[in-house]
């Protein structure tokens, strides 16, 4: 075969953003909403679908939310308001942090991550990584880095129960924000966007009825990889397409790749297409820069994601004789 390159995710933008904005406009006439609820995070996906759908429907019939909390990084607003200024559309703001608190998901998370570190309080900062997948084929499971007051960065292994809890907890934030989104949308008549992408939807990185749920989801079968091509030619802000993607959702910075997906979203795109196109490992080791064993390391990681994934994507099953 012919050699295997990342020129296989190069796609014809002006075509494909024409048969996406015709997907949104018969989307809302199935639908009979007047226009979309885009949550607007400052990164480049909801960024990429808010222009969608001002391509698609006019700005005027596209209402953006910026939903920040506590431990969104501080140039979140900042990248929101970019975005929505940008495309001239109407919009609201709203801090869920108080929502959070009543809920517990900040108290609850410090009561897991104690299991590990006795001493964890509100004023120390965390996030929650995985090791890399192309290092071992050990089995990998998550582990806490806390910073404290003072500076000093800890790293610990995760119990089973503080990782569920912390995980359970954390995820109040994505279905908060989803039932502000639905709160606008019936208030305006108008359908939700949702703002995965392909490696997102198939590898199961949204929270159920969370960022997960949407009547709309214009880019999830998109690599991440084109959707950045989609927003240069849809000239979305540099700052916002030049960025690198981030979880934005624990109180230390933390990038995908730690984690969640153990590669750079580039590497994981092409190793997703290998996949789904029957490219062989030792094939696309080369455009990697990984060895044969490493890629077959990520390929059974993508398999094993998409049996967990099954669970996010399934419908609520009725009970029939």
């Amino acid at each position: 075969m012919a050699e295997f390159t990342k020129d296989v995710l190069v796609l014809d933008a002006a075509a494909e953003v024409e048969r996406i904005i015709g997907g949104i406009r018969a989307a809302a006439r199935r639908f009979r909403r007047r226009g979309a609820i885009v949550a607007m995070s400052g990164g480049i996906d909801s960024s990429v679908v808010g222009a969608l759908c001002v391509k698609a429907l006019g700005p005027k019939r596209v209402f953006g939310l910026s939903l920040p909390e506590q431990e969104s990084s501080t140039a979140t607003p900042g990248l929101s308001d970019t975005i929505i200024s940008h495309l001239g559309i109407d919009s609201a703001t709203v801090n869920i942090t108080p929502m959070l608190e009543s809920f517990g998901c900040y108290a609850t998370r410090i009561d897991a991550v104690r299991e590990v570190i006795p001493e964890f309080t509100a004023e120390w900062k965390f996030k929650i990584v995985l090791p890399s997948i192309t290092e071992s084929d050990a089995y990998r499971t998550y582990s806490v880095v806390a910073e404290s007051p003072e500076g000093d960065m800890e790293t610990h292994k995760l119990t089973l129960s503080a990782y569920l809890q912390v995980l359970a907890a954390t995820n109040y934030k994505q279905r908060v924000r989803k039932t502000l989104e639905y709160f606008h949308a019936d208030r305006l008549n108008y359908f939700v966007a949702g703002t995965p992408n392909l490696l997102e939807y198939d590898q199961g990185f949204f929270v159920k009825l969370g960022d997960g749920a949407a009547d709309v989801k214009p880019i999830a079968h998109l690599y991440k990889t084109q959707v950045y091509q989609l927003a240069e030619y849809l000239g979305v802000p540099e700052a916002i397409s030049a960025r690198p993607p981030t979880t934005d959702t624990y109180s230390l910075p933390q990038s995908q790749e730690e984690f969640y997906f153990s590669l750079p979203h580039d590497k994981m795109d092409l190793s997703l297409y290998a996949l789904n196109n029957a490219v062989s490992a030792a094939d696309v080791a080369p455009a990697l820069g990984l060895t044969t064993e490493q890629v077959e390391r990520v390929f059974d990681d993508i398999k094993a994601k998409r049996a967990v994934a099954d669970y996010l994507h399934a419908s609520p099953q009725t009970i029939v004789e």
